[in-house]
């Protein structure tokens, strides 16, 4: 994982192009030092997306979800997309729509 630079006071991270096993620690890492700040992930170049760094991802956007903060998924490439559709995970998911968003569901 690579993080790039602030996009109006929102990080990109690079995710990997294999999110198997071995991949699983450092994108929690990645995530969890991260943790409540507006995120977009790069999954871009992800050839493969293993079970493990999946749960990782729906547990993240949970935690995102928790701290109103948006957590998005651009670009996702076609082989993390046919992943999801194997898994039956929507890519929505995988994201928290931020503050806006859940305090209007609120009200």
């Amino acid at each position: 994982m690579r993080a790039s630079e602030q996009v109006g006071g929102t990080e990109s991270l690079v995710l990997d192009g294999r999110l198997d096993l071995p991949a699983a620690a450092p994108l929690f890492a990645s995530l969890t030092v991260r943790c409540g700040t507006p995120l977009s992930l790069d999954a871009g170049q992800v050839s493969h997306l293993g079970t493990l760094c999946l749960q990782i991802l729906l547990a993240a956007a949970a935690e995102w979800r928790k701290h109103g903060q948006v957590l998005t998924l651009s670009p996702v490439s076609a082989a993390f997309s046919e992943a999801l559709s194997t898994f039956g995970v929507d890519l929505d998911a995988l994201q928290a729509p931020g503050a806006s968003v859940q305090q209007a569901e609120e009200a």
